[in-house]
């Protein structure tokens, strides 16, 4: 019987020493040779596992949408009307805790500045902000029924809220001190409360 492959397990560790080296140094810096170096591998193996450091970006765009989408319903779990549904969505984003990743968010705001110069990157980049702001018009809309009021406007509600986190991302990356650990959560939360009642 052939021996199981381990390629799931080195794309794994490639795609982490990605992540380490762009939190760190941005991607326009991050070599194949420093991805390997961080991933502990050596970079032959790199180029194995991936045609180029560009396939590598797009699977970490993947990668990092999985895990919003498991902390999200992490969160999911305990939210027992539709305002704690919306604060899990935003707090899955933006809230510290346990399974926060700040080296995620880092990278998460670097890949929406490479997703305007790179179309493979834009792409999937594209697809999930789609796909969050849909899930947070359907959160902004529960809510709006919640209260008794038409959800006409949900969408636009969404898409303020979903700029103000991808904002805070950039900020706290890019002038770091402006917004403070765990404050664009709580800032998110207090203007969509502001927006809807």
């Amino acid at each position: 019987m052939p021996r199981p492959t381990n390629t799931d397990e080195r794309r794994a560790q490639i795609l982490a020493g990605l992540q380490r080296v762009m939190a760190d140094k941005g991607y326009e810096r991050a070599s194949v040779t420093a991805i390997a170096k961080a991933a502990g591998l050596a970079p032959g193996l790199v180029h194995y596992h991936f045609a180029h450091k560009q396939a590598i970006l797009v699977a970490l765009v993947e990668r990092l949408v999985e895990g919003f989408r498991a902390r999200y319903q992490r969160r999911l779990v305990d939210a027992d009307d539709a305002w704690a549904r919306l604060d899990a969505f935003v707090d899955a984003v933006a809230a510290l805790g346990d399974d926060a990743d700040p080296a995620a968010a880092a990278c998460w705001a670097q890949i929406g500045a490479e997703a305007q110069r790179l179309p493979a990157v834009a792409d999937p980049y594209r697809a999930a902000v789609a796909e969050a702001r849909d899930e947070l018009t359907d959160r902004v809309a529960a809510v709006c029924r919640q209260l008794g009021r038409p959800a006409d406007g949900a969408g636009a509600v969404a898409t303020g809220l979903l700029c103000a986190l991808e904002g805070a991302f950039h900020l706290a990356h890019a002038a770091p001190g402006v917004v403070g650990p765990g404050e664009a959560a709580a800032t998110v939360r207090r203007m969509a409360r502001g927006l809807l009642t």
